[in-house]
């Protein structure tokens, strides 16, 4: 039924993806999630095979291929168990590059889009505040102009590679009065006097460094700018519907590994005499959670295919997030229980799948915050628009 959707082209990349990551990723992932730290050199692995350049232009280094590509390289990534891995990836390829392409300007683009593709530079994006949560037009950070530069006071908490990134991509507000009209986009060098970040220690994700970063007077060039100034958040919703979408594919991707897993182990363990997927009750509830995830999945490549065929798909890729998520806390939940004893041991895959997937509904915009959302636009017939 999905094959409407992937071509020969795309399976062959999938098996590449698969192979890649088996021999590159695979074996340092127990490392990487004991220390908190990925090692530096597999970005540039990456850079290598294109995976960072899959849909931006050929200009900068890309591939701009379609977004079926992502689709594969984020079910791919879901697959290799280690949420916080994958987070570091998708945080700097679909969070801060897609603004450095659709923001920035020739400068920026060849200063700090082209080194992202080739994995020489690694990016994060800093929206969420301490007081603010999903709260984006509350957010207090400052750019004040002054002359040719802008100075930068605030802070940003739970950044995907906030301590390790290269780079910054940040929002904050330029005409405070005008609240979330009043809001602008920058891109700032790590190393920038008056940066700091603090490491943040977390339930899952535990291979990713998430951080707190403050900005102490923080000044930078007005070329640091990205768009237009004061519409920052026109720009940040726009690509919300992006971030949205991916993780509501992350979330019908780990359910798939989750349930994977767990038949494979049912089909081996014996209780009474038979393999314990002979047994109504778990059949049954297994049957439910394979139901749930099709609909998802099949769902989410419909919502791709839109997206990548230039439709705003903000509604759409809310309902992605919301409901995914949702059923992927399921998923793993009842195949945690389907391994009984096992599934609490860290030495199974369900523990650490468990722990990672409980971050779904959280970030990139509560589900409570979504169900506000849907219900503006079905309810209030509330419009959201392309940033133009």
């Amino acid at each position: 039924m999905t094959s409407m959707y992937f071509t020969e082209e795309h399976n062959l990349f999938r098996k590449s993806l698969q192979e890649f990551l088996k021999k590159e990723v695979v074996p340092h992932i127990e490392d990487w999630e004991k220390s908190g730290e990925i090692d530096k050199s597999v970005w540039l692995k990456f850079g290598e095979m294109g995976f960072f350049g899959i849909n931006y232009p050929e200009a900068y280094g890309g591939l701009d291929l379609d977004l079926f590509y992502t689709v594969i390289l984020l079910e791919e990534l879901q697959k290799i168990n280690s949420g916080g891995f994958a987070a570091a990836v998708w945080a700097h390829v679909y969070l801060a590059m897609t603004h450095l392409n659709a923001e920035g300007d020739e400068t920026i683009k060849e200063k700090y889009l082209v080194p992202s593709i080739t994995g020489e530079k690694i990016g994060c994006l800093c929206i969420t505040e301490p007081f603010g949560g999903s709260d984006v037009a509350g957010m207090r950070t400052t750019a004040v102009k002054k002359g040719d530069t802008y100075v930068i006071n605030g802070s940003k908490t739970f950044i995907t590679n906030g301590v390790s990134s290269d780079y910054l991509v940040i929002a904050a507000k330029t005409t405070p009065e005008m609240g979330n009209k009043g809001i602008s986009i920058f891109v700032i060098d790590r190393d920038v006097p008056g940066v700091s970040a603090t490491k943040l220690d977390k339930l899952g994700w535990r291979a990713s460094d998430t951080g707190e970063i403050a900005f102490d007077n923080v000044t930078i060039p007005v070329s640091n700018l990205m768009g237009e100034e004061n519409k920052g958040f026109a720009y940040i919703m726009q690509h919300f519907a992006l971030e949205r979408l991916i993780m509501g594919i992350n979330a019908h991707a780990r359910a798939e590994y989750a349930l994977d897993y767990a038949q494979q182990y049912m089909s081996e363990r014996t209780a009474f005499g038979k393999t314990i997927d002979r047994f109504q009750a778990l059949r049954h509830k297994f049957s439910d959670l394979h139901a749930e995830l099709d609909v998802c999945k099949n769902y989410n490549y419909a919502v791709a295919n839109a997206l990548d065929k230039g439709e705003y798909v903000v509604k759409e890729a809310t309902i992605s997030k919301l409901q995914c998520t949702k059923m992927a806390d399921e998923v793993v939940s009842q195949c945690l229980q389907f391994l009984g004893g096992y599934g609490y041991m860290e030495e199974y895959p369900m523990a650490r799948l468990f722990r990672d997937s409980r971050l779904g509904p959280i970030g990139g915009g509560t589900s409570e915050i979504l169900r506000e959302i849907l219900a503006k636009i079905i309810i209030d017939k509330k419009e959201y628009k392309p940033a133009t």
